[in-house]
């Protein structure tokens, strides 16, 4: 039977996201997570460990990023250092060869969780390269000839932001999960996680004001959740009322907009009625 997975103290799971991380455990494929930002792709995978306590290994992916690098990294530099000046064995290859975070959670001797983050940044041949790695749960290291087969097999949680399509025969291989925005009962359960102490009624009223916010079209990048919990705090610290929230500029904007455009907008009262 596979773990059971229903969130965290910290982190609140839909049902559907419950069942998609089970499914993606016993079926022992990847997770795919796509989803606006701030809506927690990149705390699930830290969030299952903590709930199954498994070890969580980051692989946190840049436009520079190479697949090979998530297996393991080999140190030539210091092996022609050591060459050069007699401060190492450099014959003694093993040494300069380090596992990268999927290397260290195929090693382990325990079944971990391995998140490789915003993977859509790499460039297009990223994924194919670790097809046959996250299908076989092996590799090989050319400079010594060792085989790395993993002894358990991790929880791959892979989350992307949508920048670019992903290959066919890489989401093939995978469990797909789209995180939807949170409804206003579930972002609910999230505040209360989040601010405990929270006033009631500041709190209903900052939410009806960022789900108006949600609701308008004109937005360029509306609030997420990540930015409703930010804000909530930034109004608890400077003591805005829930009265304060109806005016037509709503205080403390900075927090919740990151678009010039959209603080007007709604300071014109676009949506901020």
């Amino acid at each position: 039977m596979s773990p059971r997975f229903t969130g965290t103290a910290d982190y609140i799971a839909s049902d559907e996201l419950s069942r998609t991380v089970e499914v993606a455990l016993a079926v022992g494929r990847p997770l795919l997570l796509k989803g606006e930002p701030g809506t927690g792709k990149t705390l699930l995978a830290g969030a299952v460990a903590q709930a199954l306590g498994r070890k969580l290994w980051r692989w946190q992916v840049k436009s520079t990023t190479k697949a090979i690098e998530g297996l393991y990294m080999y140190d030539t530099v210091r092996r022609l250092h050591d060459s050069r000046f007699g401060d190492g064995d450099a014959r003694d290859v093993a040494q300069y060869i380090a596992l990268g975070p999927l290397g260290q959670a195929f090693a382990a001797s325990a079944p971990g969780v391995v998140l490789i983050d915003e993977i859509d940044k790499a460039d297009l041949e990223f994924p194919n390269d670790l097809l046959h790695e996250l299908d076989a749960m092996s590799f090989t290291i050319p400079e010594t000839n060792a085989e790395i087969v993993a002894k358990h097999r991790p929880l791959v949680v892979i989350t992307s932001n949508n920048e670019k399509e992903l290959p066919n025969a890489f989401l093939r291989r995978c469990v797909f999960h789209w995180i939807a925005f949170p409804s206003r009962e579930l972002m609910a359960r999230i505040v209360a996680v989040h601010h405990p102490s929270l006033d009631h009624e500041l709190a209903s009223a900052a939410m009806d004001a960022f789900f108006r916010l949600r609701a308008d079209d004109g937005l360029r990048k509306p609030p997420s959740t990540s930015e409703l919990i930010d804000w909530l705090a930034a109004l608890e610290h400077c003591g805005v009322s829930p009265q304060d929230l109806g005016r037509r500029e709503l205080p403390l904007m900075g927090a919740l907009l990151k678009q010039e455009q959209d603080c007007q907008r709604v300071g014109r009262g676009g949506s901020g009625r």
